[in-house]
């Protein structure tokens, strides 16, 4: 069975590279819409609310289609973003098999949420953004971090290459 509470929870995940803790702690007031701006102040880790790992709050732009995505999904349940029917939090177990889940249902390998941070980060990197840039995003307090979350592919590695034809490099 679909279950649009959790596809929207893995979407922005996706689209943002959100820890599940600041997943869970993403308040509607946090999301700047109409300037297409999501800001990442606290988390949820060990059933208390604190800071985002970094210590530092950030930024995060939003792409149109994740703004369009999040006004779809606006409800008044509660001031979390991602919550239960009641609007209570969610239970890190009951997402982790949730995402198990969905996985198992669309005939993918079982992951954690985490995983989707790792996808988010090495979809930026294919796309060619900085790394700098993706450090920015992922909160991470060094770039060494975020190089082991930016995953180069084969194929990436082949393209970097092929530029070099494309640039007529002749002996000298």
């Amino acid at each position: 069975k679909y279950n649009p509470e959790w596809h929207a929870m893995i979407y922005v995940a996706l689209k943002t590279g959100l820890r599940y803790g600041e997943l869970c702690e993403l308040r509607w007031k946090d999301l700047d819409l109409t300037n297409g701006l999501l800001y990442v102040r606290r988390s949820y880790c060990d059933g208390y609310v604190t800071s985002p790992k970094s210590g530092k709050s950030r930024e995060i732009p939003l792409s149109q289609a994740t703004v369009k995505f999040l006004k779809g999904m606006r409800h008044l349940k509660s001031e979390l973003v991602f919550c239960k029917p009641d609007g209570g939090r969610h239970i890190h177990h009951r997402a982790d098999v949730a995402l198990k889940r969905c996985c198992g249902k669309a005939g993918l390998r079982r992951i954690g949420w985490h995983v989707l941070r790792h996808t988010f980060a090495s979809h930026l990197v294919g796309a060619g953004v900085h790394l700098r840039i993706i450090q920015e995003l992922l909160g991470h307090a060094s770039i060494a971090m975020t190089e082991r979350y930016a995953h180069t592919s084969t194929e990436l590695i082949r393209n970097a290459v092929e530029t070099l034809d494309i640039c007529k490099v002749t002996a000298q």
